[in-house]
């Protein structure tokens, strides 16, 4: 049988005639049936224009089921802690009958956080495949609308379906994976965002309405990276009942990413990856994975059989800082430009001994030359003195320009955004002399005055330090202009023989 809709067009033709002619046998002009039809026609094009529909108690256009591509726990690397932790949290679904005799109740939701790239969205793909229950999956972006009531649909519609797969697929529990839930999720702050309230509002009626004598137990994992933007009314217990934590993986959960990725590549021998991840301190998954990718195509340009280590350190400098620009400099800015780096890597080498490994004029990104640094242990806390030093480390290049031009230039800039970064660091960790203080308990004017004070002192520092190694400027220039880059022994090597 056919749809109502494929006869739309019979319809209306039969219903104008007999329209018109109704009015006319009531007395009433047809020009009002006509202006009529006409603005209810400008109104169906207007809302088709936009993509929407009224919300009348419908959910406009649906949210369409997507099925993770085939993802196991072991396939993802670096986050050992959280994949324990939502392991737990799935025997929820697992084992249903001992979790009834133990009398726990039944788990809502789970929220991943974290940064970008750790491997958020991995997770839930691998969790639908360690439980046998349905799978969906949306972004809360699908369910903002700017009609009342979509949004609140949609959610309806995604939990209603959810349940309906498992049925279809005989499971007795369903998932369900919301990403980049602060698009649905925010804080309510009494404005007139009636939609959005409307969307959060029904998402926590649907987990409220989670029951463990229901016949399919669903269970919602969302991820965001902005945790502090999310409801309270969210975040409480009996809703989201775990908040699992996805950091940046460390030194081991790096190697073992890499390897991961490295499965399908063909590694030259002489390729240490435990050396590759010790210089990718900070670097998230997806950074890491861009890395062996970016070394494959290094490998693939030059025509070579194997990645070998010179593509997977070219791949690092890439994925940090940009591609290798083609930019014509003329011979000062090339001349400055050596000045500024030799600045931060002299500096670096006095406060850290051996930490250079090489520095460069090649133009990567925005950056028209970099210092690359060795390796080091990974930190995660920080004295005052080492914060001192990174902020010196990053005057080096604008102090250098001063003892060497009488002046800066706009290729500071960057190095003092990261100055006074770490700066508030120090404020704030009560490391300054203002002491231990509330950061809002401070005026702008105070910031300001110890940002100053702080920055002052070092930059006198650090002209202190670098006059002692004008002649190292002097001999090192040449050289850097010629080779566009110097590495950490012939700087180290020139260094020690000055001060001999």
């Amino acid at each position: 049988m056919r749809n109502l809709s494929q006869y739309s067009k019979e319809i209306a033709i039969g219903i104008v005639p007999v329209a018109l002619i109704f009015l006319i046998y009531i007395g009433l002009p047809p020009a009002v049936f006509v202006m009529g039809a006409f603005m209810l026609t400008a109104v169906f094009l207007f809302m088709r224009t936009r993509g929407g529909g009224l919300a009348m108690g419908a959910a406009g256009k649906k949210v369409a089921a997507r099925k993770p591509s085939f993802l196991s726990f072991e396939d993802i690397g670096g986050q050992e802690q959280p994949k324990r932790e939502l392991k737990e949290a799935l025997e929820f679904l697992v084992q249903r009958d001992r979790i009834e005799k133990l009398g726990i109740r039944p788990m809502k939701g789970i929220l991943l956080t974290g940064p970008p790239g750790t491997g958020k969205t991995l997770l839930a793909k691998a969790a639908a495949q360690h439980t046998n229950s349905a799978f969906m999956a949306a972004s809360g972006s699908e369910f903002v609308e700017m009609y009342v009531g979509v949004g609140a649909g949609r959610i309806r519609d995604l939990f209603k379906e959810a349940r309906q797969q498992a049925i279809k697929q005989k499971r007795d529990s369903a998932i369900i994976f919301i990403d980049e839930i602060d698009g649905i999720g925010g804080k309510r702050d009494g404005g007139q965002h009636r939609e959005y309230d409307q969307t959060l509002n029904q998402l926590l009626t649907e987990m409220d309405g989670i029951q463990g004598d229901e016949d399919v137990r669903v269970l919602l994992i969302a991820a965001t990276n902005r945790k502090e933007l999310l409801d309270a009314a969210l975040l409480r217990p009996g809703r989201f009942d775990r908040h699992i934590q996805v950091d940046l993986p460390d030194k081991t959960g790096r190697e073992h990413i890499l390897n991961i990725h490295a499965r399908n590549k063909p590694i030259d021998s002489g390729v240490s990856l435990s050396k590759v991840a010790e210089e990718t301190f900070g670097f998230s998954g997806a950074q890491l994975e861009s890395v062996m990718n970016e070394g494959a195509i290094y490998a693939l340009r030059d025509e070579s059989p194997t990645i070998g280590m010179e593509h997977l350190s070219r791949a690092i400098d890439k994925v940090m800082m940009g591609e290798r620009m083609d930019r014509e400099t003329t011979r000062e800015e090339r001349e400055r430009v050596a000045i500024h780096e030799l600045g931060h890597a002299i500096v670096a080498e006095s406060v850290r001994p051996g930490s250079v490994a090489q520095v460069s004029l090649t133009p990567r990104g925005q950056a028209l030359g970099y210092v690359r640094h060795n390796p080091q242990a990974d930190s995660y806390l920080y004295t005052k003195r080492v914060l001192e030093e990174q902020i010196m480390i990053a005057l080096g290049g604008a102090v250098a320009e001063e003892l060497n031009y009488g002046g800066r230039s706009t290729g500071s800039r960057g190095d003092f955004e990261h100055a006074t970064g770490i700066v508030r660091t120090l404020i704030e960790s009560g490391m300054s002399e203002l002491g231990i203080v509330h950061p809002q308990a401070l005026t702008q004017e105070m910031w300001s005055k110890e940002n100053a004070a702080i920055l002052n002192a070092l930059t006198e520092q650090t002209r202190t330090l670098l006059s002692a190694h004008m002649e190292t400027f002097k001999q090192m220039l040449d050289v850097l202009i010629q080779e566009e880059t110097l590495s950490g022994e012939q700087l180290r090597a020139h260094m020690k023989q000055l001060a001999a």
